[in-house]
């Protein structure tokens, strides 16, 4: 439990700059899975191999996670921050240069600047927030998930289209650097709190053993794990589900994603303002679990005969669940780490919150590849949702 600290810079300028790097961060993820059927061929590959992409980029933040914490206490959350978005340029431009395996090495460098994205932030809005709108706050800095998927779906498709899938990389590689020039100069402003002195080595595995001591951290990074798969599996295959399955153009996928992203976007400030209200982020986060499971089983009987409105209302209900949830998550870890360890206990939980989106594109990429088909894929991985409900709901209850 923390206490609010006065911020040295205004607060919603934090909270702008905290958002936006989220928000590009997150597009740059995105980058491939979006025009992924545009990059395919010239790449030697199947649409679906961006599963194993984005894993790649998650195995490099789960491990980077498990650290983060000391880095930000070591070095400030405003250096921090500003390591990440220098790492996300470069990714970006390893990206566009079109070879298959500068791609899996740039992908390694978006992953660790994806890592100390949530930690630095974290740890800054945790200092600085009232703790009676902690779920709102955290939940609007997370809307930067979804808004760089709407981001995605409404301009990469395009800009693919036009200047070539190489293009969209470059475009958001543009995006990384204008965050640069603007912020890097104040960062230290936020750096005031750094301990220059405190040791690295020995202290890597700090953070999941914190997650693991204290068992309510112990359910929301099990919850996380189980979450993030189904998440980025509805983030990374959508536009092929729409494409593949159901016959629709590129375009036409995207403008569709867009929507349901913008969904979980709004959904994530209205289940902060709901945790808030009703005091309880473990309740929410249980139903939205519930809510997750039955739209992934919906999602199976999409097909090409469905309404334009049927399919895109069945996305907007998925999106507001399997989207919606990390800024509650995010809230409800840093209100039950011991005082101090905010941005450890984050870096801890966000280890297997990465971990889950390292297994579940994945798994979802090698279930693909058994039964042919998008949706009932999505319909065997509404496990996940419930496992990860079940996961909240009973080490939330637990003192050992």
């Amino acid at each position: 439990m923390t206490t609010q600290e006065t911020p040295p810079a205004p607060f919603p300028l934090l909270l702008a700059e905290v958002t936006s790097v989220q928000t590009v961060a997150t597009l740059s993820v995105l980058t491939l899975a979006t025009v992924a059927p545009l990059a395919a061929a010239s790449l030697g590959v199947g649409s679906e191999a961006v599963g194993y992409q984005i894993s790649v980029i998650y195995s490099a933040a789960a491990l980077v996670s498990a650290f983060a914490g000391l880095v930000v206490r070591r070095w400030g959350a405003g250096t921090v921050g500003v390591l990440a978005l220098a790492l996300g340029l470069v990714g970006c431009l390893g990206i566009a240069t079109g070879s298959l395996w500068v791609a899996a090495l740039a992908s390694v460098l978006l992953g660790i600047g994806y890592g100390l994205v949530n930690p630095s932030s974290s740890h800054l809005l945790n200092r600085f927030t009232p703790p009676a709108r902690r779920n709102l706050v955290f939940s609007l800095k997370q809307t930067g998930v979804p808004l760089a998927g709407v981001l995605a779906g409404l301009t990469l498709p395009g800009i693919g289209e036009i200047a070539g899938w190489r293009g969209a990389a470059l475009a958001v590689a543009a995006m990384f650097a204008l965050l640069l020039v603007l912020f890097a100069p104040g960062r230290r402003v936020w750096d005031d709190d750094r301990s220059p002195g405190l040791p690295i080595r020995g202290n890597l595995m700090e953070g999941p053993r914190l997650v693991w001591r204290v068992p309510a951290l112990r359910g929301f990074a099990l919850m996380g794990f189980f979450f993030s798969a189904i998440q980025l599996s509805l983030m990374a295959f959508t536009v092929n589900m729409l494409v593949h399955d159901l016959h629709w153009s590129i375009v036409s996928a995207g403008l569709a994603v867009s929507v349901m992203q913008a969904a979980g976007a709004a959904a994530r400030i209205g289940w902060g303002l709901l945790a808030d209200r009703l005091r309880s982020g473990v309740a929410v986060l249980g139903g939205i679990g519930g809510l997750s499971a039955a739209s992934a089983l919906v999602t199976a009987g999409l097909g090409p005969s469905w309404p334009v409105p049927a399919v895109i209302g069945v996305l907007t209900v998925f999106g507001v669940a399997a989207i919606g949830w990390n800024g509650v998550f995010l809230a409800e870890v840093a209100r039950v780490a011991p005082k101090g360890t905010a941005s450890t206990a984050t870096g801890g939980a966000l280890m297997f919150t990465f971990s889950g989106v390292v297994v579940g594109p994945a798994l979802f990429a090698t279930l693909f590849n058994t039964v042919g088909s998008y949706g009932e894929t999505f319909a065997l991985m509404m496990a996940f949702p419930l496992a990860g409900a079940a996961a909240v709901l009973f080490w939330s209850r637990r003192k050992t």
